[in-house]
């Protein structure tokens, strides 16, 4: 009969795991330590940390300007595709629910080559005194 209590003990001590497990479950949407372009991802030491999120929206047949991140950015695609451009890097097409590190040293824009519009949350994982774009001229 103890037996048998001690093990309702310990299957009771499992149940909140379980039911959290249950509960909340996840998906990872990636795990890297490096860019699209293959960039260790580095942390701008400028200043204390700061993380902006941003959604970015392309319209239909429009493009992005030419520009770099100094700040690491991860970007997860909401809804569309985009075509990145990475100049001499070639390019690289995402899409609804693909997630990635864009690059940071080399010059990109976004395209969107379609008749919908592209939706991107970009998140910047950046510090105060560093931009988290720069134009390209």
């Amino acid at each position: 009969m103890r037996v048998l209590f001690a093990a309702f003990l310990a299957l009771l001590g499992m149940a909140p795991a379980a039911f959290a497990q249950n509960a909340y479950p996840s998906v990872e949407l990636l795990s890297t330590a490096t860019t699209v372009m293959g960039e260790p991802i580095r942390y701008p030491d400028s200043g204390p940390a700061r993380v902006t999120s941003t959604i970015v929206t392309l319209g239909p047949h429009s493009e992005a300007a030419l520009h770099l991140h100094p700040a690491p950015m991860y970007a997860y695609i909401l809804e569309g595709e985009v075509v990145v451009d990475y100049g001499p890097h070639g390019r690289r097409t995402f899409t609804q629910g693909q997630a990635l590190m864009e690059t940071m040293a080399v010059p990109h824009k976004g395209l969107n080559l379609t008749d919908r519009p592209v939706r991107i949350l970009c998140v910047f994982m950046g510090a105060e005194g560093t931009a988290n774009v720069s134009l390209v001229k």
